[in-house]
């Protein structure tokens, strides 16, 4: 099955590393040539322009967000290029409603669907043992099977349409998104009261309070290392979604709403681009507390 990865950012790149790994035909495509070396030195293919692509059975979407992901679906000539039955994977988070919408537009193209946003992080991907909370009709999900096997360790299958696996991927995004909120701010509060961050991490790992977000996140902030494995900005895009939504279907969402004021802080102090716990920042900033790594 010849497959072609959109996207080698720190998921997609597992992905296509995982693909191949696994024996499967792998293309790899991202603007950034970057990426693309990094794909090629890990001994992947890779194409400059989706423009030139031909004889393509399956296409996995890791692009950023709804616009890239109609920009390289739509206003290219990638549709040209697949075979009249091929899969798109799209594992973008996106509004339900996008989700569908998408879906529409390819399925009356002819090509198969499967909305399957995916979890788990840069290491994970990287191991193929993300999990996908996937969509689609029982067919589709057969002839994906090879691929999704090997990028992923779980998946869960939520029904036939689209639109259900990207509702699954908003509750996972408003718990993820919280739970580094919670991070930030109990970090900051152990760091205000002159505690050792790395035995709160320890002690807290072990009992009721803690998470997974706790556990990945809390290092980071105790390191002073911010380096983007998922950046603040894509919380400020997810939980957006989260709030949007919920406001659509008069839903409310208070702590939602609270962490992304925190995220939009954070992105507008100049932190956007760092990993997602760099929320904390704002927080020391706010409190005239010293975080490891911090020159004032």
């Amino acid at each position: 099955m010849q497959t072609l990865v959109i996207g080698l950012g720190s998921m997609g790149f597992g992905a296509a590393v995982s693909c191949f790994r696994n024996g499967i035909s792998t293309i790899g495509f991202d603007l950034n040539p970057d990426a693309l070396e990094r794909f090629k030195t890990a001994g992947g293919q890779t194409v400059k322009s989706l423009d030139s692509i031909t004889n393509v059975d399956c296409v996995l979407i890791f692009v950023v967000n709804a616009s890239q992901a109609e920009s390289v679906l739509f206003e290219s000539q990638l549709l040209s290029g697949l075979n009249p039955t091929a899969v798109i994977i799209n594992c973008v988070t996106l509004a339900p409603s996008k989700a569908i919408e998408i879906a529409s537009r390819i399925t009356n193209r002819g090509f198969q669907y499967i909305d399957a946003p995916v979890s788990g992080g840069a290491a994970k991907a990287l191991e193929g043992r993300m999990s996908i909370m996937a969509s689609a009709s029982p067919q589709t999900m057969a002839k994906a099977k090879p691929v999704l096997d090997a990028i992923s360790e779980h998946i869960f299958e939520l029904g036939k349409d689209a639109g259900q696996g990207s509702q699954m991927k908003l509750i996972n995004q408003l718990l993820a998104g919280i739970h580094i909120a919670a991070t930030a701010e109990a970090m900051n509060l152990a760091a205000g009261l002159k505690m050792d961050l790395h035995q709160v991490i320890d002690v807290i790992s072990k009992c009721a309070g803690s998470s997974w977000m706790f556990e990945n996140r809390g290092p980071h902030i105790a390191d002073g290392d911010y380096t983007p494995l998922s950046s603040v900005n894509i919380f400020v895009k997810d939980l957006g979604i989260v709030t949007q939504e919920a406001t659509q279907q008069n839903i409310v969402t208070p702590l939602s709403e609270a962490a992304l004021i925190l995220y939009k802080r954070a992105s507008e102090s100049g932190f956007g681009s760092e990993d997602d716990c760099a929320i904390v920042k704002v927080l020391a900033k706010q409190s005239d507390i010293k975080l490891p790594g911090s020159s004032t």
